[in-house]
């Protein structure tokens, strides 16, 4: 990850907490929660605890996150319009003004020619584009988020942990605490 400078220089974690995890579930029916899962959800004063969906409700709700979603739909949206625009343009006029579009420029290399070539050069432009916005813009608040999901949900299990211990059953081991 490169090296920031600047007020939140020396608060960024360069290691991912979920790069090396397991999915969950995967390959399992949607409706149905593992009898292990069933088991080891504990519950306070008759009812369920808050799971792992409340803290991703709460952290989708939080302001941080709706600026990094708001960041990227402020760019997303006229970037995807514009190049939109761009390619029907093309299309449009290769089909309607074909007079245009075969009009030489230089020797063998016609205005149809040029404006496809611009075509794959402005794919990548806004390819590279993208990958510096979200570099400069959203990852690291992006990663902030993901280490706040990831301490709440540790947090949460060492309570649920706790609760086990107090109630005397064996704690069973999640997934994550099993690689970690």
């Amino acid at each position: 990850m490169d090296k920031h400078e600047g007020r939140d220089a020396g608060t960024i974690r360069l290691d991912d907490p979920w790069y090396d995890a397991l999915a969950v579930g995967w390959g399992e029916d949607a409706g149905t929660v593992p009898a292990q899962a069933q088991a080891a959800a504990p519950v306070h004063g008759g009812r369920a605890a808050p799971g792992a969906s409340d803290i991703y409700l709460e952290v989708q709700r939080s302001a941080a996150f709706q600026e990094v979603r708001g960041r990227y739909r402020r760019f997303v949206v006229p970037a995807t319009a514009g190049f939109f625009l761009w390619y029907v343009a093309y299309v449009v006029a290769a089909t309607a003004a074909p007079g245009l579009m075969a009009r030489p420029v230089a020797g063998a290399v016609n205005v149809a020619l040029l404006a496809g070539l611009g075509q794959f050069l402005s794919t990548f432009l806004l390819t590279w584009a993208y990958a510096r916005h979200a570099r400069l813009r959203r990852d690291r608040a992006a990663l902030d988020l993901r280490w706040t999901v990831f301490e709440q949900e540790r947090a949460q299990d060492r309570a649920a942990a706790r609760e086990q211990q107090e109630r005397g059953r064996p704690r069973t081991r999640t997934v994550r605490e099993e690689g970690a």
